[in-house]
């Protein structure tokens, strides 16, 4: 019991770590580079800077008004601790937006897309790390998508070309041009922060020498192996044995380079996987 209350608590320093460092990050890239110099995003985020801009209503307020319904959404559709951690998230983003001093750094227009966009990109993505969100768009993705044929990634695209349409038509077409720049730079970020560098890749192998194959993986390169007992279906039925292991995507080239040296007729499937927990995938080798 105590270790279990020892490591809630670790676990919950750690969050508020994530979600703290998350809104700095996504303060100073609005105040230091996109709310200056007149730069929207994609995303609820995007709505907000873009409602800003057209109203002149103040961008803190917006931002906790915007996210209002997706905060619900959030509480309907993964529960009432996202919901909690996310609505107080948010508004300590909109505090921090008008307490934080932070000065305007640059007004070069490439500078601010690529840097206003890392910063705010980095701030959602380690909100996201923190278990809660500081832009709803994935929230509204996730539900359409549980009700339509759509995929998250399809809707949040689908978003923010209506964002960056209307970006175009009452803004003018260089901001919406310099939108997408931005966008591009903070869903990398995003990307990179959620799955970090060592993305991971699952990798299933279907092989007459899967015993070689198998050594090869757990000896040289110190990951585990699955085995599953299938039937080839195609041409004579005979039993065979499926390896199945997962690398990170740095070591897939040396995998696949082996298995090609072992069997050249190898079947190999891979499958980009954004994170694991257990196993040997992220045990260092003992050499």
């Amino acid at each position: 019991m105590h270790t279990h209350f020892k490591n809630r608590n670790i676990r919950y320093t750690k969050d508020v770590f994530l979600i703290t460092c998350g809104i700095i990050s996504a303060c100073f890239g609005l105040k230091s580079f996109l709310m200056p110099n007149g730069f929207i995003d994609g995303g609820v985020t995007g709505i907000s800077l873009l409602v800003s801009r057209i109203t002149k209503f103040e961008l803190s307020y917006l931002i906790i008004v915007i996210n209002i319904p997706f905060v619900i959404l959030g509480f309907k559709q993964i529960g009432k601790g996202f919901a909690i951690k996310t609505a107080i998230a948010i508004l300590t983003l909109a505090v921090a937006l008008v307490v934080i001093p932070f000065q305007p750094i640059t007004h070069d227009k490439l500078l601010i897309a690529f840097f206003g966009g890392l910063f705010l990109g980095g701030g959602i993505g380690l909100a996201m790390r923190g278990g809660c969100v500081i832009d709803g768009t994935e929230v509204l993705a996730l539900y359409i998508s549980r009700n339509s044929m759509l995929t998250v990634g399809n809707i949040i695209l689908i978003l923010n070309i209506v964002i960056f349409a209307f970006a175009a038509i009452f803004l003018n077409i260089e901001t919406a041009m310099y939108a997408i720049l931005t966008y591009l730079s903070a869903s990398n970020t995003i990307d990179f922060v959620v799955n970090g560098l060592e993305q991971y890749t699952g990798v299933t192998i279907i092989s007459d020498k899967n015993t070689e194959i198998k050594e090869f993986i757990i000896e040289q390169m110190k990951r585990g192996v699955t085995i599953y007992k299938g039937e080839g279906g195609y041409g004579i039925k005979k039993d065979i044995d499926i390896l199945y292991t997962v690398v990170t995507k740095l070591e897939m080239s040396r995998l696949q380079t082996e298995i090609r040296q072992i069997d050249p007729d190898a079947f190999v499937v891979q499958q980009q996987i954004a994170d694991i927990k257990g196993g040997v995938v992220k045990r260092q080798s003992l050499h």
